[in-house]
């Protein structure tokens, strides 16, 4: 089907890179059939704030919802939430609904996801026990978060850390165990494992790491401990596991679109199936700044890749492909993230991580190929833009302070 002609279109999910495709094709001028189905019965909505202004309750859900109902009316956008799609019928271009219903479609966008890592440990399924993935997630998590009561958390990765944060903040007792070596080990470099990992203990956040769970112990069906390989009990009232996400690729691929950790799709995020596009945590993508492919569970590419998508759809040039770019939120420390930092061969500070504000940057070959940036927002901005360029840095150059952010950045794009 040529670019532009399409007349129906199914989304599949209800999260950002959703909720971005469809604005990006009305927005672009599509007037044909908009259908979104979606497994939760709340509006599509913002999930990073789950993990932090909405479970501290400083954020009211019908702040997470991306548009409110009236937008969707407005824009002619038909709504099937609490609906799961069972099946897809690629020869017919067809969606199965739970219901037995079906969907025809000329183009079918998949934006579900991702689910979280099962705990695979004895206990799991004990009253107390969380996930921290979804709105239903938070609002059976909240009730147990009152001050004085016990919470183990499971995972020293973002999410993990930032639920420390909060529970901390709450007054809960926190201990975090994690099987790595040191926190955040995944995602950043020891540099900034110290200075979080320290950061939590001074809140009084308890850290174990180097630590494998053996089992959880329950009382009368509800979670009483956590019991760790060596032997050690965690006493606990609540449970929160924290062991990183899955894409939701099953339903691509019982439909034989190709996938591998991920959806695989290219750089206007269409599969396999050229009528079938993927985009979000769902999808494997190629990362055009790196030379590579992979899966990026962040705000940014979502929004991104629904772009793409309507893009390609409705026959547009594609949009230009940022710099990765991710934030995480624990007490009052904005850490904001540009680029990938794995396989960097040199890591340089800029500022002293005593007085809270500083930056790490990483280069690969003396190219610049990430930063982390705590409470730095010049870092942050000016490492996108070299990022992108592929640019070339002398590590003094980064070190020295007296040189704004801007000016570094400009020397190296002359």
């Amino acid at each position: 089907m040529p670019a532009g002609e399409a007349q129906r279109i199914v989304i599949v999910g209800g999260g950002q890179a959703a909720a971005q495709a469809l604005q990006s094709l009305r927005q672009g001028g599509f007037t044909g059939s908009l259908t979104l189905v979606g497994d939760e019965a709340a509006l599509p909505y913002q999930r990073p704030p789950l993990s932090k202004g909405y479970m501290k309750g400083e954020v009211e859900q019908e702040r997470l919802y991306f548009k409110p109902s009236a937008w969707y009316d407005d824009q002619n956008i038909e709504l099937l939430l609490g609906t799961h799609v069972t099946k897809i019928h690629r020869a017919s271009r067809q969606v199965q609904l739970g219901d037995g219903g079906h969907l025809t479609y000329d183009y079918l966008i998949l934006a579900t996801g991702s689910r979280p890592r099962p705990l695979p440990v004895r206990g799991a399924d004990l009253g107390g026990v969380h996930d921290l993935r979804t709105l239903a997630d938070v609002e059976r998590l909240k009730p147990g978060m009152v001050a004085g009561r016990r919470i183990v958390i499971i995972g020293a990765g973002y999410i993990g850390l930032e639920a420390a944060a909060v529970a901390r903040q709450t007054g809960l007792e926190v201990t975090v165990i994690e099987m790595a070596p040191r926190v955040l080990a995944r995602v950043t470099s020891p540099v900034l494992s110290e200075f979080y990992a320290a950061e939590h203990r001074r809140q009084g956040v308890t850290i174990l790491t180097g630590v494998q769970l053996s089992h959880l112990d329950g009382i009368d069906g509800q979670v009483s401990a956590a019991v760790l390989a060596d032997g050690t009990r965690l006493p606990a009232d609540l449970v929160l596991s924290g062991i990183g996400i899955l894409p939701n690729e099953d339903l691509a691929k019982d439909a034989g679109i190709a996938c591998s950790n991920g959806i695989l799709v290219d750089r206007d995020a269409r599969t396999s199936d050229p009528h079938v596009f993927a985009a979000g945590d769902c999808a494997s993508r190629p990362l055009v700044h790196f030379g590579r492919s992979g899966r990026l569970e962040s705000v940014h590419n979502a929004i991104e890749q629904g772009k793409l998508v309507a893009a390609a759809i409705l026959g547009l040039p594609r949009p230009v492909e940022d710099c990765p770019w991710f934030w995480s939120d624990q007490y009052d420390l904005k850490l904001q993230i540009a680029g990938l930092s794995q396989g960097y061969d040199t890591h340089v500070i800029r500022g002293d991580p005593a007085s809270r504000r500083f930056a790490v940057f990483y280069l690969k070959n003396a190219t610049l190929i990430a930063v982390d940036a705590v409470n730095s927002p010049a870092e942050f901005l000016a490492s996108k833009k070299l990022v992108m360029s592929g640019a070339k840095l002398a590590p003094g150059a980064l070190i020295d302070t007296s040189t704004p952010m801007k000016d570094i950045a400009a020397q190296a794009a002359a």
